[in-house]
């Protein structure tokens, strides 16, 4: 039987990095169709504005900017 890798990190059907499902529905569009988020992981997921902003404030304060200091080398 194939192994599909699941790069979803919070579906009920993830078994050490592949799919566990019995059966999968694929839309090019939309990805996968059977993809079923785990209780809780909702909840963990959802950020609102003021979330996002301090985590970015955080990231800031920590003064790492060497990537200013660093030339492109072609």
């Amino acid at each position: 039987m194939p192994r599909i890798k699941c790069h979803y990190v919070d579906c009920v059907f993830l078994d050490d990095g592949f799919c566990g499902a019995a059966a999968i529905e694929l839309d090019p569009d939309e990805g996968c169709l059977t993809y079923s988020p785990a209780d809780g992981a909702a909840e963990d997921a959802e950020w609102d504005e003021e979330d996002e902003a301090a985590e970015w404030d955080e990231e800031d304060a920590d003064g790492d900017e060497d990537w200013l200091d660093e030339e492109d080398e072609f």
